[in-house]
């Protein structure tokens, strides 16, 4: 499925993916209009469900706050592909079922308002008939992302574990 994207910069920080002063909010629903307000104050305003966000290098930096990949997930965002992201940011948005995507080809030349589609399993990206290789997500980091995230997938296996 091809999916509209939005070109970010290097170094997104989570303090711009959402400012500090949302916090204390704890409804995913109340979070996902403030998306990365702290760049564009209409930015959640214009993503679809579904759409892309494609940066530069190191996104997510900055505090390890989890809101941030939460906020993102609640505006309606698909997926992050990325040169590189911020170590606590991937493994944050995996823990909330937010697909991300090393892929620093695609990263270098994807156009904001361009559309693509994004095979997470095979790790690649296919936009105006050309295919970028990225880092594909292994199996398991894969289920967590199905599952919405790590705590559904682990009640999902223990529901299915032996008594």
């Amino acid at each position: 499925m091809e999916r509209r994207i939005h070109k970010l910069g290097d170094h997104i920080d989570t303090d711009v993916i959402l400012p500090g002063r949302y916090l204390s909010i704890t409804d995913p629903a109340e979070l996902g209009p403030h998306c990365l307000e702290g760049i564009d104050p209409a930015f959640a305003g214009r993503i679809r469900a579904g759409d892309l966000i494609v940066a530069g290098r190191n996104f997510g930096c900055g505090s390890s706050r989890e809101h941030a990949p939460i906020a993102l997930k609640a505006c309606g965002i698909h997926a992050v592909i990325a040169e590189s992201f911020a170590r606590i940011f991937y493994r944050n948005a995996i823990n909330i079922g937010l697909p991300v995507l090393v892929c620093p080809a695609f990263a270098a030349v994807a156009q904001d308002g361009a559309t693509a589609a994004v095979d997470l399993g095979a790790g690649t990206v296919t936009c105006g008939g050309h295919v970028f290789r990225g880092e594909s997500l292994p199996p398991t980091v894969m289920a967590i992302v199905a599952a919405g995230g790590l705590v559904p997938y682990a009640r999902g296996r223990l529901a299915a574990a032996p008594a």
